[in-house]
């Protein structure tokens, strides 16, 4: 639990409420972290939708100053959420996100502010959506022309503008898709989870990136390579892995990412998100020759502070 001096000199209270877990930071001055807490209480897994009863768990102490702004990013804004923040049209920065947050009263007597997601269509015409990527790619402080890859579940991969402003935007299953094939396919029959092979998942790369337009029969390649004996079962996870993020950095890379900007292939691109998956994208592209670099710190709780602050609910002292 908080201490008096850091709930004396807090700011704000930055909430990452995801699908599945609820991240909480007390910032003080210039977003300065005084104090960090996550529980598991993200979207799918609060009972009943009773939010306030899973914030005020982890939080309540923090609760108790009314007058300390709560913002949040991430799920809790989604139609399955607390409530529905709707989408900012691409393209759209801090300015355009502090002037849309949806408000909702806490029983305590203040007040959450939910930062919307943003949304892009695609030359083919296909919608695209994000939650919670917008603040992390605020947070990293971007220069115009970037791009920004976040893996994940649902990877994303984002061109920047001017002042941050995320002009589009394209969506990979690839992490859910790895996911499916290895727990519920044929492919997963073979494999023997827990290692890292990285000469496998550099050739599964390789695979992937050549034969990127015809996916889903390169994808087989992960059950023949391990019948045939080119792949060893434990190794077969991470060749897949890396067929998999091959596919999705050849499409990418000759994929337009909104109707108005495309990825160029002098574009400097930069990774957010965890460490070791990070990492496997990283490789992939120095293979592809788009060598990338990782964001550094907490970028989703910068971009928190920074969309606070441009809607007035902090000022720097």
């Amino acid at each position: 639990m908080s201490t008096l001096p850091s709930l004396t000199h807090a700011q704000l209270i930055a909430l990452d409420w995801g699908t599945t877990h609820l991240r909480a930071a007390l910032l003080g001055d210039g977003g300065a972290v005084l104090e960090h807490r996550q529980s598991e209480s993200g979207v799918m897994r609060v009972d009943g939708g009773r939010y306030d009863h899973a914030l005020a768990a982890l939080c309540g102490d923090w609760l108790a100053r009314p007058d300390l702004p709560v913002i949040a990013s991430g799920m809790i804004g989604s139609r399955q959420g607390w409530r529905e923040a709707p989408y900012l049209a691409c393209p759209a920065g801090i300015e355009q996100a502090s002037s849309h947050l949806t408000r909702i009263a806490l029983h305590t007597g203040g007040s959450l502010w939910v930062v919307p997601g943003l949304h892009g269509k695609a030359h083919s015409g296909i919608d695209d959506v994000m939650r919670g990527e917008e603040t992390q790619i605020w947070g990293a402080d971007l220069p115009a022309g970037a791009l920004v890859v976040l893996p994940g579940t649902h990877s994303k991969w984002a061109s920047v503008g001017q002042s941050g402003r995320i002009e589009g935007f394209q969506t990979f299953m690839t992490g859910e898709l790895y996911a499916v094939l290895t727990t519920y396919s044929i492919l997963g029959r073979l494999m023997k989870l827990g290692g890292y092979a990285l000469e496998a998942f550099d050739a599964g790369v390789r695979l992937g990136l050549s034969d990127h337009a015809r996916a889903t029969h390169v994808m087989f390649a992960a059950r023949t390579a391990g019948l045939m004996d080119q792949v060893a079962p434990e190794a077969l996870p991470d060749y897949l892995s890396g067929i998999l993020i091959g596919i999705e950095v050849g499409a990418a890379g000759t994929a337009p990412s909104s109707q108005n900007h495309s990825t160029a292939a002098s574009d400097p691109i930069t990774l957010i998100g965890a460490a070791e998956l990070c990492e496997r994208y990283r490789r992939a592209l120095v293979i592809a020759n788009r060598p990338a670099t990782l964001a550094a710190g907490d970028v989703l709780t910068r971009g928190l502070w920074r969309i606070a602050l441009a809607a007035g609910l902090i000022r720097m002292g």
